[in-house]
């Protein structure tokens, strides 16, 4: 029996097939947010008309701990997004030779053997991840056999997914994406290569015919951006796309510009961050807010927790900040009874991240492990 291969129909509007798209990312990941699925999905579309951008933003996929779908998104970046070139076990050489005119999407996961402290020896894949965001930035090599010196294309999109941020010449112009697991109560549909993907190439096939058929179009575009500078740069293929394909898309668009860049965060210590979540929950007991020095006294208080040696004088208010940053936690000034206006944080910040990242609540022996401190009556905010 021999079977016919889907045609791609340049017929369908845009807004639907971005529709369909977004709708393909939430059925098998667990996205953090709508405004983050609308920006995937329109960093996808971008993919298919790279020869129309003068910039190439990359997509960061990022996650505070394994098992946060980060892979799984990649492998639907995969399906749908224009030619894919997944560079595992590439090499340089290889990855440079493979960027033309037309560019292949650029696919690394586990990211953190290219950037991460233990990386070595890719040093020429970094130079290619950072000079590729812009158009002509050719690499320079010089051919000893013809000794001549050659120019490389590097301008590329590329998608990378790992474990904490990438480094600040990559985020800087990304799109970031800050996965994180699946609470109790999300589910998505388990996603099989064979089965799913044809699907899903046959929508990349229907998106590109769309764009292609418009590239003139879209090289010409000048959206009005809600950022400027580099996020502007990195930002406008993706709003490009969006008001070409109308249906709200647009303001959508400008609404995930705004959710997504609002916030620059950088960390490590990944482990050290799960470690300190449970800790957190441990140190609050009952409590429903704690001053800053109170948390920190009974995180150092703890039996075999490495908060007490936790750099040169033990875990500092500044460093507790940024651990927790990540979890999207953060410090405010509040009001306790009996000490009066001070730094600290709320329980209910820390819900969520319990849910996701600590499987088991604290017993009433972890509450005694806090260091036998004093609970404080519960606080309220200023």
């Amino acid at each position: 029996m021999t079977t016919t291969e889907p045609t791609p129909d340049a017929t369908r509007p845009g807004a639907t097939l971005l529709d369909d798209l977004r709708a393909a990312l939430t059925r098998y990941v667990a996205l953090p947010n709508p405004e983050t699925a609308d920006a995937v999905a329109l960093w996808i579309a971008a993919t298919h008309a790279q020869p129309a951008w003068a910039h190439a933003p990359r997509l960061v996929i990022r996650a505070p701990e394994k098992r946060c779908g980060k892979s799984r998104l990649l492998d639907i970046v995969e399906a749908t997004c224009h030619n894919p070139f997944i560079t595992v076990n590439s090499s340089p050489a290889a990855v440079y030779r493979s960027v033309s005119e037309d560019p292949p999407t650029l696919l690394v996961d586990e990211a953190d053997t290219i950037f991460g402290p233990k990386a070595e020896g890719n040093e020429d894949l970094r130079g290619l991840l950072n000079a590729g965001h812009q158009r002509n930035r050719p690499a320079k090599r010089y051919d000893a056999t013809n000794q001549r010196v050659e120019s490389i294309p590097t301008f590329a999109m590329a998608a990378l997914a790992g474990i904490g941020a990438m480094p600040d010449t990559i985020e800087d112009r990304a799109v970031i994406v800050r996965m994180r697991r699946r609470a109790p109560g999300e589910s998505v549909d388990p996603y099989r290569h064979r089965r799913d993907r044809p699907a899903l190439r046959v929508l990349a096939d229907d998106l590109r015919a769309w764009l292609r058929a418009d590239l003139s179009t879209l090289e010409a575009a000048e959206p009005e951006m809600p950022v400027e500078d580099r996020a502007a740069d990195t930002w406008e293929p993706l709003v490009a796309v969006a008001d070409h394909a109308g249906g709200g898309w647009g303001d959508r668009s400008r609404s995930a510009v705004l959710a997504l860049t609002a916030t620059a965060e950088e960390d490590d210590g990944n482990s050290d961050r799960q470690r300190l979540l449970v800790d957190c929950r441990t140190a609050f007991g009952d409590e429903t807010a704690l001053p800053t020095a109170e948390l920190l006294h009974r995180l150092r208080a703890m039996e075999e927790s490495p908060w007490r040696e936790y750099g040169a004088t033990g875990l500092t208010a500044m460093r507790l900040g940024t651990l927790l940053k990540e979890y999207g936690i953060r410090s405010d000034t509040m009001r306790f009874p009996g000490t009066g206006q001070a730094k600290g944080y709320r329980r209910a910040d820390f819900a969520d991240s319990w849910d996701r990242y600590c499987s088991e609540p604290p017993s009433k022996r972890d509450g005694e492990a806090a260091g036998g401190a004093i609970p404080l009556r519960r606080a309220r905010s200023a």
